[in-house]
């Protein structure tokens, strides 16, 4: 099987051609940059950086700079909404969301974000800045955003307006109030089942809502920041919690909806004590566990059993597909 794919890095962005377990480079672009996200739509590719946007039309051979209306350049995540063909969202650092409807090139930011933010005080705990915008999930014109240290929002319009989810004060305090989310929010899914089964990796555990963020169960009460939901069985579950940051990270896995957990660690030691999983992102019928440091592993998501892959790259923050 051959697979285009596209890394992104902390140094820049390589465009890789694999054939089984064998890998050439195809292109190398953004030099420098630290690449935070990137989103693929045909042969255009988008990137969020430290310094702002960047696009390719032509699958990473060269790339201009983009954002016009970006009034804040740091990029936490982008993603790309399938049921809109052109809109692209971007979270930021400070937190504030912004959309583009021609694929990247202009933007529009949400002014309710930065007043929410503003009103309730988002703070990051390794920076100055006031909250970021971590992690997108959508199902339709249902939208959730991430964010480090403030909690939930949802839109129910494709991304143009957001609000707190009702089970979220939006107030960074430590310990939420039972049934409310952790405000310390670092990513979050949807299942493709449905627009209200929402989970959300936090730094106060695994949380799970049924009703779009109404009320909160925690699943799992840990420090983490990655889950992968099963798209054909939401009972499904991997978690990458870890004791605290970075510290004693491992993969646990669910067959009943969050219950009970077992070890997930095939192929690897039982615990990183030095890095934990930062995200998972599923390519196929391949799953990928993203870490801390940079490495990368690989598994079948049917039978999770990992090994390294692209070990050579390093500083890996995204995998992304280019088909073919």
């Amino acid at each position: 099987m051959t697979r285009f794919i596209v890394v992104a890095t902390a140094h820049g962005v390589q465009t890789l051609k694999r054939s089984e377990n064998e890998y050439s480079r195809m292109a190398l672009g953004l030099l420098g940059h630290h690449v935070t996200s990137m989103v693929v739509d045909g042969g255009i590719l988008v990137a969020g950086t430290l310094d702002g946007v960047f696009r390719s039309i032509d699958h990473g051979v060269t790339w201009r700079i983009a954002g016009a209306g970006l009034k804040t350049r740091c990029i936490r995540w982008m993603t790309r909404l399938p049921h809109e063909p052109y809109r692209i969202l971007a979270g930021t650092e400070p937190a504030s969301i912004f959309f583009s409807d021609d694929r990247g090139i202009g933007w529009h930011e949400c002014p309710e974000v930065p007043e929410i933010r503003d009103s309730m005080g988002w703070y990051l705990p390794y920076s100055p800045n006031a909250g970021c915008v971590r992690d997108f999930a959508s199902h339709e014109s249902r939208c959730y955003a991430a964010i480090e240290v403030g909690g939930l929002l949802r839109s129910d319009s494709s991304g143009r307006t957001w609000g707190l989810v009702a089970g979220c004060t939006g107030e960074p305090v430590a310990q939420p109030a039972t049934s409310n989310i952790h405000p310390d929010v670092h990513s979050v899914e949807v299942h493709p089942t449905s627009p209200n089964l929402v989970l959300a990796p936090t730094g106060g555990g695994l949380y799970r809502s049924d009703n779009a963020g109404a009320s909160w169960q925690c699943l799992y009460r840990c420090y983490c920041r990655a889950v992968w939901l099963d798209p054909h069985d939401p009972d499904h579950l991997l978690l990458g919690p870890a004791d605290s940051v970075s510290h004693n990270g491992r993969i646990e896995e669910s067959v009943d909806g969050g219950k009970s957990w077992h070890t997930a660690t095939a192929g690897l030691p039982a615990r990183w004590p030095l890095h934990m999983v930062e995200r998972f992102v599923q390519l196929g019928d391949e799953l990928l566990a993203i870490l801390s440091n940079g490495h990368i592993i690989s598994s079948s998501a049917t039978r999770i059993a990992w090994h390294p892959i692209l070990e050579d790259v390093g500083h890996i923050t995204i995998i992304r597909s280019l088909g073919g």
